[in-house]
């Protein structure tokens, strides 16, 4: 599992999984950030070789808020050879424990289902002149 944070570099030949930490547990009784907030955390962070953004790239498959504040989301990458496959879960892990609300935040790889440009938002299919 790489959990080393996305400075570190990614491991050679196992392309199976890479999960990213960042943020601390929140105070007891902290009000705890809602979907739309992480979503919004999401939509600035960019693959440097795609000028859309990774939600919208539909590259988040799921985000899951427990009460507590932590949260565990689950993404994909356009291909898994992309050059930037360990550093995408640090970005992602690391822009969303920002928002209030959030406490730690794990973000991981996966693989299966396969991302396909199905899975982009008309707004993302008209920035890459996919129409």
């Amino acid at each position: 599992m790489y959990s080393q944070g996305y400075d570190a570099p990614m491991p050679a030949g196992d392309m199976t999984e890479f999960t990213a930490k960042s943020g601390q547990p929140l105070a007891e009784g902290a009000s705890v950030a809602d979907e739309s907030a992480v979503i919004e955390a999401c939509r600035t962070v960019y693959d440097p070789e795609i000028p859309v953004n990774i939600y919208d790239l539909g590259l988040i498959y799921s985000i899951d808020i427990k009460p507590d504040g932590n949260m565990f989301i689950e993404m994909s990458l356009t291909a898994p050879g992309c050059p930037v496959a360990g550093e995408m879960p640090g970005m992602v892990s690391d822009a969303v424990a920002q928002i209030p609300g959030a406490g730690e935040v794990e973000t991981k790889i996966i693989w299966e289902p396969a991302w396909t440009p199905d899975r982009m938002s008309e707004d993302a299919k008209l920035a890459l002149g996919m129409y």
